[in-house]
């Protein structure tokens, strides 16, 4: 028996087993559009992986800072959140960053993060870890395509601002 709570039928609709909680619900929303993104020939829209991101991570009461890992075509291989903070700020490891993207055989990547503040504006903290974090995974050939910074109610780009 499938652990999910809810199942797709040939038509691509969804049903739902049981009661979920509004979490939860979100939770599966967020599942089904990373099952599209996955399913996509490749990514070229950043609206898309924003939509994503934004579901994923908005909610959350503490920062995290995950990240879409693609391959060559830009293809989405995983996602994963790779470190949680506080209310206001999360530790970010590149060499952790790095090891993951090479386990993954990423050839790209798109970082996000939550601002629980609801101000999606980013910071230089946000900036500067962009700029390691591009640095190290340069080394290694795997390029940063942005970085999405995600409130409940909206999102910011660092490569749609330039600052990539």
């Amino acid at each position: 028996m499938s652990k999910t709570p809810y199942i797709k039928n040939d038509q691509g609709l969804y049903r739902v087993r049981g009661y979920v909680s509004p979490d939860q619900l979100v939770q599966i929303a967020a599942d089904i559009l990373l099952e599209d993104l996955a399913g996509q020939e490749n990514l070229t829209r950043p609206e898309d992986a924003a939509r994503f991101l934004q579901l994923s991570l908005a909610r959350e009461k503490n920062e995290h800072f995950a990240v879409l890992f693609l391959n060559n075509k830009h293809q989405v291989i995983s996602f994963e959140r790779l470190f949680t903070g506080t209310i206001d700020g999360a530790a970010v490891y590149p060499r952790v960053v790095v090891q993951r993207a090479l386990e993954n055989n990423a050839a790209a990547v798109i970082f996000a993060h939550n601002h629980p503040s609801g101000c999606p504006d980013p910071s230089e903290a946000d900036r500067a870890i962009t700029r390691r974090l591009t640095e190290a995974l340069g080394l290694v050939d795997v390029r940063v395509l942005d970085h999405f910074v995600v409130s409940q109610s909206t999102w910011v780009s660092l490569a749609e601002r330039g600052w990539l």
